[in-house]
């Protein structure tokens, strides 16, 4: 069985928790995209964890975890989110961490002209969490990058880390006007932190390919949500990677494998980190109220997030291009202590309503068209069964079920492991 653990959203939807409680039915955990800018949050028995990179299956003992080869890595990141885990008792070796020898080493530099973009935008910037990875991943696509793999080849690595360093100068030196990067310095910083994973980089293609030959059951965890992907996301608001389920067995190292299943995250409500087009953002106490009930703080950046009622013309359109074939519900229990919640069940623009998701400008005039379903205003936390919900969170929930047009497969109504609602 190979699964794909998408967000149908603006990111954010709860893809680690939901991972993390899928993955006791998985051999295999596998990263396909995205670098250290993910925010994964997993509350177990050790304790309550943020993952950057690190696949969330990590958490299991008995689950290899694998970074593929559609990742960026910062490997000085890595390490310190290795040895946090390290230290709360969690076991990483080669063993249980497979990192793909083709996956793009994200380098100080990349975080240093990320940075300088942002600054330089001001008012009119994307809202990047600054950690790299656009100019990273433009570099890749520029070929002009240092793969993990590399890092076998000491001679070859300074040679290209110099040639590199010599070209990103002409953009950081003299477009920035910022100091020049030293070649021996990120060369220092390559042997530094990559030392420490040599033996952890393989041909992730070749296992996962072994893997799914021997009956393994393989998840491929996405980071970020639909209306992020580079391509069919709120451009240019978006992340520089394919966030959708349709890359994962190319960002993994397995093209030539086909998804069985497409679970899509989405939250009982909406938010959103960063910049862009938000439909449905909210403000004043209702925002506040969900803001904190939701606990809506960025887990990569601690930024506060915009957060609104349920969209599903956003959400109708994240599933169908994530393909999901069921979808899990998050933070259900967040709604409890609201009289009434509101759902945008379209969009109003420039006076023409329309139930599918606009394109560009069209988008940056959208008005939301609210339809409000009565709350529950109790404790749900503790049910474990969909009939056990009260009538009013039934309906919520069979609802955005039927509007959105995907089976609602689990319900989440609270952070820990167990709870949750299989219908």
């Amino acid at each position: 069985m190979l699964t794909s653990i998408v967000g149908i959203n603006w990111g954010d939807e709860g893809k680690g928790r939901m991972v993390d409680l899928l993955s006791s039915d998985y051999d295999v955990v596998c990263r396909y995209q995205g670098g250290n800018n993910a925010g994964h949050t997993v509350v177990n028995h050790l304790g309550k964890f943020v993952l950057n990179l690190l696949p969330s299956g990590i958490l299991r003992p008995e689950v290899v975890n694998v970074m593929g080869n559609g990742m960026v890595i910062d490997l000085e990141h890595l390490s310190k989110e290795v040895g946090r885990l390290r230290a709360a008792g969690v076991g990483i070796t080669p063993d249980n961490l497979k990192i793909s020898e083709r996956a793009v080493i994200c380098m100080p530099y990349h975080v240093l002209q990320d940075c300088l973009e942002e600054d330089r935008l001001g008012d009119a910037k994307y809202g990047s969490t600054k950690r790299g990875i656009a100019p990273v991943y433009g570099d890749k696509y520029l070929k002009k990058v240092i793969r993990m793999g590399d890092l076998r080849y000491p001679e070859f690595l300074e040679r290209r880390v110099k040639e590199i360093v010599d070209w990103k100068n002409l953009f950081i030196r003299d477009a920035y006007k910022a100091d020049a990067i030293s070649a021996d310095e990120m060369v220092a910083w390559l042997k530094k932190f990559g030392g420490e994973f040599l033996d952890y980089v393989c041909d992730v293609g070749s296992y996962l390919n072994d893997a799914a030959k021997a009956g393994k059951n393989i998840m491929f965890e996405a980071q970020l949500g639909a209306l992020r992907d580079i391509d069919f996301g709120i451009n240019p608001y978006t992340s520089s990677s394919n966030t959708v389920a349709a890359y994962a067995p190319v960002g993994a190292g397995v093209p030539n494998l086909k998804l069985d299943k497409v679970v899509g995250i989405m939250k009982a409500y909406s938010s959103c980190v960063g910049e862009g087009p938000y439909t449905v953002e909210a403000f004043g106490e209702f925002a506040h109220e969900l803001r904190e009930a939701g606990g809506e703080y960025g887990a990569a950046t601690g930024r506060p997030r915009r957060v609104g009622g349920f969209d599903v013309v956003a959400s109708r359109y994240g599933c169908r291009m994530q393909g999901a074939d069921e979808i899990a519900l998050t933070k259900l229990d967040v709604l409890s202590v609201f009289d009434e919640i509101p759902v945008c069940v379209a969009y109003d623009v420039n006076g023409t309503l329309v139930s599918e998701f606009p394109f560009g400008e069209d988008l940056t005039v959208a008005k939301p068209v609210f339809e409000y379903l009565k709350g529950w205003k109790s404790d749900i936390s503790s049910v474990r069964k969909f009939e056990d919900l009260p009538k009013e969170a039934q309906d919520y929930v069979t609802f955005i079920e039927k509007t959105v047009g995907c089976n609602i497969k689990y319900v989440s109504v609270g952070a820990e492991r167990d709870a949750y609602i299989e219908k």
